[in-house]
């Protein structure tokens, strides 16, 4: 039996990240206090809207809203310069991903699109079932480990903007991923014991470094989405095409691990989800989508948005890490990572 992971390792500020270009150089050196405090404004219209600088830079901005780094003052988070950059960052990263999809205000069809199965399919579940190494997946666990370290938070924002059932049945989901009211049973704990049970670290973004710019961008989707009332409805597609294509996918890592006889406590945190993601899919088409769109039908073209949005960032993440993977490579960021793969 794999021993339970102290709450207070996982618990701590992860220090100031290293930056990753000039965007995010700017704003980690505004909260060391290392650079100017001012930020360079119309900076951001020029940059990659998916590439690693303005990801980090927007992730670095996001975290003051959850755990803060070691050393920040908290202050921070309501500084009105950071905000307005901040801003800079979120206009255009969101203007990519309206350009990314399709405009389609068709809930419906998204959802019932998500609930067929490819066959073969190619993506990273399916090959880490099929021919992944067992340092594949560590790789894949650093990766995740930037939201799964956080798995609610993001989308717990949403609700003091919904109401009725869409609310009611929200917060059941969410219920469900805080371990229904055990500590010992909240999904980011779990993954905190599957790290340390991989021989990966546990402790709250210690993999922010190494980890890709996509799944970054991943992150800060739902960090977006959650902050701005306005994109309620591009969150709740977004939360309802998680909760869709999870239970599917956690499946095929359970059949990756048990290949690999991975510890126990690897294989328990997918298994969680592939019981608890079944149940989850019903409630969020029925009871979540449905109920938000029965009082707010006006929002189904931010709901659709939301689960296309999030099938875009996920398709980028996969190339990323299957490129790497197919051609023998890590896919840890190249400048930070370990050759030979990750390391606790």
């Amino acid at each position: 039996m794999q021993p339970t992971v102290t709450e207070p390792a996982a618990a701590l500020s992860a220090p100031l990240p290293r930056p990753r270009g000039s965007l995010s150089t700017a704003v980690v050196d505004a909260l060391s206090g290392a650079g100017p405090r001012a930020l360079p404004s119309g900076a951001a219209r020029s940059a990659d809207p998916f590439g690693d600088d303005l990801a980090m830079a927007l992730h670095t901005c996001y975290e003051l809203h959850y755990r803060g780094f070691r050393g920040v003052s908290p202050d921070w988070e309501w500084d009105p310069a950071l905000l307005a950059f901040r801003a800079e960052l979120e206009a255009v990263f969101l203007d990519a991903l309206r350009d990314g999809t399709s405009g389609t205000d068709d809930v419906d069809g998204l959802l019932e699109d998500l609930l067929v199965e490819e066959v073969p399919g190619d993506g990273v579940s399916h090959h880490l079932a099929r021919e992944g190494t067992w340092e594949q997946l560590r790789e894949f666990f650093v990766h995740r480990s930037i939201y799964h370290l956080k798995e609610a938070d993001p989308h717990v924002w949403a609700v003091p903007r919904l109401h009725g059932d869409a609310k009611a049945a929200f917060v059941a989901v969410e219920f469900d991923e805080y371990g229904g009211g055990r500590g010992d049973r909240v999904h980011s704990r779990l993954f905190a014991e599957l790290l340390d049970a991989a021989d990966l670290s546990p402790d709250y973004l210690h993999y922010l470094d190494v980890a890709a710019g996509t799944q970054l961008a991943i992150v800060n989707l739902m960090s977006m989405f959650g902050l701005h009332r306005r994109l309620r409805g591009a969150l709740v597609g977004h939360f309802a095409a998680a909760e869709i294509t999870t239970a599917p996918s956690a499946a095929r890592l359970v059949t990756a691990l048990r290949r690999h006889e991975a510890p126990e406590a690897c294989v328990h945190f997918f298994a969680e989800h592939v019981e608890a993601d079944a149940v989850h899919e019903q409630i969020m088409r029925r009871d979540v989508v449905g109920g938000l769109l029965r009082d707010e039908p006006e929002l189904a073209a931010d709901v659709a948005f939301g689960i296309e949005a999030t099938g875009l960032l996920e398709g980028r993440l996969a190339e990323r890490l299957l490129d790497a993977w197919r051609s023998g490579r890590t896919s840890l960021t190249p400048q930070n990572a370990d050759t030979e793969g990750p390391v606790r």
